[in-house]
């Protein structure tokens, strides 16, 4: 059955589980839910992909095995659609190859059943900080996008120029402008950029170039 997200704040933490096993899915959820977060359980990848989901911090609590998609599969079909949402896996049947390859494709934690309901809460917990903390670069980076998308292409030279740590009579030199041209365009980039500081300015550009 298709469930909906309640009507919490949007920097609410929401967890997924999806287990095959009406049990344990439900067992974590109310785990979840008593220490106050919410949570939503399915029984299958398929029933997951059907779901109206918010945009809102967590991770994905996800079994291994599954009908239809196994976790692993779902893993990557996750991956290759783009949601950088953390897992954390689950298993009864877990074997080192298998964890290996879990974590190597970018998994959270990965957990054998049966597990102790302070190490999944531990797991969750350090899924979501790394949730808030991808979100917040990402805020980050479409900030210094949107506002390296208001620069000139003289502009953005001359920018590009001064992160490298060349001096204004080398920028000067090397775009054949005198050094008040380059005064005024760096001035520019700055109140652009909204930035106070050279440093300021090469992580913003760092930022732009990770993104």
């Amino acid at each position: 059955m298709t469930q909906k997200a309640g009507t919490g704040a949007a920097d609410q933490p929401l967890v997924l589980v999806v287990d095959d096993d009406e049990h344990i899915r439900e067992a974590l959820c109310d785990l979840l839910r008593s220490v106050g977060i919410e949570a939503l359980c399915f029984a299958s990848a398929q029933e997951f992909l059907q779901a109206t989901l918010p945009d809102r911090p967590g991770c994905l609590i996800l079994d291994v095995r599954l009908p239809g998609l196994s976790g692993l599969e779902f893993q990557r079909h996750l991956a290759s659609a783009g949601n950088p949402m953390p897992i954390v896996f689950m298993t009864g049947y877990g074997d080192i190859p298998m964890s290996v390859r879990a974590m190597k494709a970018g998994a959270s934690d990965f957990l054998t059943k049966p597990f102790r309901d302070q190490d999944m809460l531990d797991a969750v917990s350090g899924a979501i900080e790394k949730d808030r903390a991808r979100r917040t670069s990402r805020g980050a980076a479409q900030e210094a996008e949107t506002q390296a998308a208001t620069l000139t292409p003289r502009e953005r030279e001359v920018m590009n120029a001064v992160v490298k740590g060349l001096m204004n009579k080398q920028i000067a030199g090397n775009l054949g402008i005198s050094e008040v041209t380059v005064k005024l365009h760096r001035g520019n980039v700055m109140r652009k950029m909204q930035v106070r500081s050279v440093a300021d300015l090469v992580r913003k550009v760092e930022l732009l170039e990770s993104s």
